[in-house]
């Protein structure tokens, strides 16, 4: 009978990803939802800022050399520009202190924190339908939940094929799980913080 580590084994390297990291992914959806961000522009404006603190923590991965070269395309897909004119729509200032900003350890770990931000934009699309309770869009208030120009599906799968295409030791993926397991903590962290 095949058992949880054997079938973690089997799994190419995003699904194995997934499957690490899947009850960490369940728990930030619920924390999201019981704030109900989409409630008022009160709570619009917290989920706001906690998207402002964790675009912060991964914008510079997406500048990073390294990673560059690992995912061609990468410098593009930044969302931190997106979330700021969000805030500034809806007159907020973008205060961050410096202890409320992660920092990713290593390169490894940072594949894991680029998994998240990148998956969360194919959670976005619920968000984005009900960002329109609120009259936001792509246009004004909800830029950063806006579909990728490819699409959602196939922009993820892109990013998907460049994860499974890395070429990493057991030791570098379980650091790349920890780093994905560690960005959803600290998403979850900062958005307690903000309640």
């Amino acid at each position: 009978m095949e058992t949880l580590q054997d079938k973690a084994e089997t799994l190419s390297f995003a699904k194995k990803l997934k499957y690490s990291t899947r009850t960490n992914h369940d728990s930030v959806d619920q924390l999201v939802m019981q704030s109900e961000p989409f409630l008022n522009n009160e709570n619009y404006a917290k989920f706001l800022r906690l998207q402002h603190i964790f675009h912060l923590s991964v914008a510079p991965l997406y500048q990073n050399d390294d990673l560059q070269e690992w995912f061609p395309g990468l410098a593009d897909l930044p969302r931190l520009s997106a979330v700021e004119s969000d805030l500034n729509d809806l007159q907020l200032e973008p205060n961050v202190s410096p202890d409320q900003v992660a920092t990713v350890p290593n390169l490894f770990q940072a594949i894991g924190w680029l998994y998240c931000a990148e998956g969360s934009n194919i959670g976005a699309s619920f968000l984005y339908k009900e960002t329109q309770k609120l009259n936001f869009d792509a246009q004004y208030g909800a830029k950063h939940l806006a579909a990728h120009p490819e699409g959602r599906a196939p922009h993820w799968r892109k990013f998907v094929a460049q994860l499974d295409a890395l070429s990493l030791t057991e030791e570098q993926e379980m650091e790349a799980v920890k780093g994905a397991t560690d960005a959803f903590a600290f998403y979850k962290q900062t958005l307690k913080s903000l309640a």
